[in-house]
């Protein structure tokens, strides 16, 4: 297993501006989270192969989470022109998801059987085919933190991140699961 930091090291040199390294015990799948996006603000309930209820129950998720020991929580983080600043979210979000990309498959390489769990849903395919026929990439399909019942702002602080970095910024997280 690489160590703490030098996983950290590699994060930050994929583009993340925050990383940490923590037992994966902190992770504790929830189902009011899991609630959270029954409520489909997002409209990806029910539309997306690795958002609920597709990506499997609340048990499910647990028991994928459950033979990880280690898991890498990481971050883009950026500064808005006030908190109606839309495109300044999409641009650090998009941070968020070039950054993954990068790191992904150097951690593949290491650890092939990682999970990686983004912010947001699924984007390999511009429009998913579900429900209505199979997961065209299953093995490059992510799920996000939320669609496994996680509390972003919870893995974060007992991962020794903050969720909140102050007025007009934006936080996006993911993690991946050793």
């Amino acid at each position: 297993m690489m160590d703490r930091q030098a996983l950290i090291d590699l994060a930050l040199a994929a583009g993340f501006t925050h990383a940490a390294v923590a037992d994966a015990a902190i992770l504790n799948p929830m189902t009011e989270v899991r609630e959270m996006c029954a409520a489909n603000t997002c409209r990806k309930y029910g539309a997306c192969w690795s958002c609920p209820p597709a990506c499997g129950t609340l048990e499910e998720c647990r028991a994928k989470i459950a033979p990880y020991h280690t898991v890498l929580v990481v971050q883009a983080v950026g500064q808005l022109e006030d908190s109606w600043d839309i495109e300044g979210m999409h641009e650090i979000e998009a941070q968020q998801k070039e950054a993954f990309a990068r790191l992904l498959p150097q951690l593949r390489a290491q650890f092939p059987e990682l999970l990686p769990l983004n912010a947001g849903c699924c984007t390999v395919c511009k429009t998913c085919t579900c429900p209505d026929a199979p997961c065209r990439f299953p093995e490059k399909a992510i799920s996000s933190m939320e669609a496994y019942g996680l509390l972003v702002n919870q893995v974060c602080t007992d991962s020794g991140l903050k969720y909140n970095y102050g007025p007009n910024t934006m936080a996006y997280t993911g993690c991946f699961l050793f």
